[in-house]
């Protein structure tokens, strides 16, 4: 008799996901609902678009990307279109998120070596680290910083002929800069919701989290969703 693999979708705590975060289920926690889901992927698929339909315009190097969307041609049409969805997805994120995104003042040490020893993904032990730590907190910020400054450097791009020529080099230098720190970020991004922080990902897929992940990472949030006020499992 072959072994029956279990249904994902019929998981309790992945049911529960479809409409409500920050309940424990078993023995997982949801942490992010559907509709947050959907946003947070949105904005990566705008952003994903935007790219692979700038960079053949940015330079010749990477003219074989255009090929993907049809030519060159189909890239200068749709790349302001996908970079508007970008911000307008990112807009809906900020304001979804923001209440809980605010920095507290027991959080203001991560402008410091805090938020590179993060980066550097060593162990940060903060018994009071919440939904969301202080790093989580301002990548969200220079999230939303970025996406503005894409979208005042994109309209100059765009309409070339209705701004002097100062501020069209000024727009080119801030498109790029803006990208090229924003991509930086993106690739850190990945890698601490994948290999750095196993279990981070299904988070953005199922929508849970296991108990112990929960736990290690955001102790506060974890006490405050099951009550146990335990150090330790």
């Amino acid at each position: 008799m072959s072994a029956s693999i279990p249904n994902p979708a019929l998981d309790p705590a992945v049911i529960r996901a479809r409409d409500v975060e920050d309940v424990a289920v078993g023995d997982q926690i949801v942490r992010h609902r559907l509709s947050n889901r959907l946003i947070h992927w949105s904005v990566a698929l705008a952003f994903t678009v935007a790219l692979l339909t700038g960079m053949p315009i940015w330079t010749p190097i990477f003219g074989w990307m255009a090929a993907l969307f049809g030519g060159l041609s189909v890239c200068r049409w749709l790349h302001p279109w996908a970079g508007s969805t970008f911000f307008l997805a990112s807009l809906v994120m900020f304001f979804r998120w923001l209440s809980e995104m605010i920095l507290l003042p027991s959080e203001k040490d991560w402008f410091g070596s805090k938020l590179f020893a993060y980066m550097r993904h060593e162990t940060i032990d903060d018994w009071e680290t919440g939904k969301y730590n202080g790093g989580q907190k301002i990548f969200f910020f220079a999230v939303s910083l970025g996406a503005l400054g894409l979208l005042a450097s994109g309209v100059i791009l765009w309409f070339p002929l209705s701004f002097p020529q100062w501020l069209r080099e000024l727009g080119i230098l801030l498109h790029e800069i803006t990208f090229i720190l924003f991509a930086v970020a993106i690739v850190f991004h990945i890698y601490l919701g994948t290999g750095a922080e196993p279990g981070t990902f299904r988070s953005m897929t199922r929508g849970t989290v296991a108990r112990s992940w929960a736990r290690l990472h955001h102790p506060r949030w974890y006490r405050e969703i099951t009550g146990d006020q335990s150090r330790h499992p």
